[in-house]
């Protein structure tokens, strides 16, 4: 079963809707810069209704108003392999994981650090 959902066509096909998604939402709502970086496309100038916390990934594309460190795209790259791996139960899974980042074990896996969830110079 895991071949079938995880890292598979079932995967990418629902990793490439969600950035068709992001795509549409990114290019409908932004007034700022878009550009593609660290492996993201990157729409800026969204308002913040728009998105969750500092910014979202959705599929391949993040969505901000303009929090766009070199450590935060870090960490929205992470989230973008994740959307790959998972594909469309990633919404569902991350949300199950729950809303708090420093329980919430994909917020972990792309770096509570970079993310901007601690404190600097905590780990």
């Amino acid at each position: 079963m895991r071949r079938i959902l995880f890292d598979s066509s079932l995967s990418r096909a629902g990793y490439l809707y969600a950035t068709a998604v992001g795509l549409v939402w990114g290019g409908l709502l932004s007034t700022g810069r878009v550009e593609r970086r660290g492996g993201l496309i990157v729409f800026r100038g969204l308002p913040d209704w728009a998105f969750g916390r500092g910014g979202s990934c959705v599929g391949g594309c993040y969505l901000t108003r303009d929090n766009v460190s070199d450590a935060i795209l870090e960490h929205e790259a992470v989230h973008k392999r994740q959307w790959q791996h998972y594909g469309m139960l990633f919404p569902l899974l991350y949300r199950a994981a729950g809303r708090n980042p420093l329980t919430n074990r994909f917020e972990i896996e792309a770096g509570l650090d970079k993310g901007g969830y601690l404190a600097k110079g905590k780990s």
